[in-house]
């Protein structure tokens, strides 16, 4: 595929075949954005519970884009939560936005925060958080349900 070439500010950029790109994406307990800086707070990739269903009180899905001028628009975020069996652990999330770059730069970092309430989880295993740009699997981020042995009732 060729390079590609857009207008941006005065001038014409050339753009490589490197889009966007992906450099966090993680499960913690809290997020911040505070003028484009991103602060996350315990990162984690497995959930420990005695019996199912499990209810995780409170966590966040982070991701921090870096996109080029050439992807410059409208745009769309879709998350999927599911099991190993590609179950939903909870309802698709849609999220439109646009990109803009500065005039004076050649790329945009924009950092999205969603944050869950009350998060269900009916099995134990293999989870995972999908991550779709455009129609277009970008990342997933793993997690796995693990059962603690043991008696009594017991939440995530």
């Amino acid at each position: 595929m060729p390079l590609v070439s857009r207008p941006h500010g005065s001038g014409w950029v050339k753009v490589g075949l490197i889009f966007m790109d992906i450099q966090v994406a993680v499960l913690c307990d809290a997020a911040t954005d505070y003028k484009g800086k991103l602060n996350l707070l315990g990162t984690f990739n497995s959930v420990h519970t005695r019996e199912l269903p499990a209810n995780y009180p409170q966590c966040s899905i982070v991701l921090r884009v870096v996109f080029k001028v050439v992807e410059e628009g409208s745009h769309k975020l879709r998350i999927n939560f599911v099991d190993e069996d590609g179950k939903f652990v909870m309802p698709s999330i849609e999220l439109p936005f646009e990109v803009s770059v500065p005039e004076n730069d050649s790329f945009a970092y924009r950092n999205f925060i969603l944050n869950i309430q009350r998060l269900k989880f009916e099995k134990f295993g293999q989870h995972a958080v999908d991550i779709a740009i455009d129609g277009r699997q970008e990342a997933s981020i793993p997690l796995e349900v693990q059962q603690i042995p043991g008696q009594g009732k017991g939440n995530a």
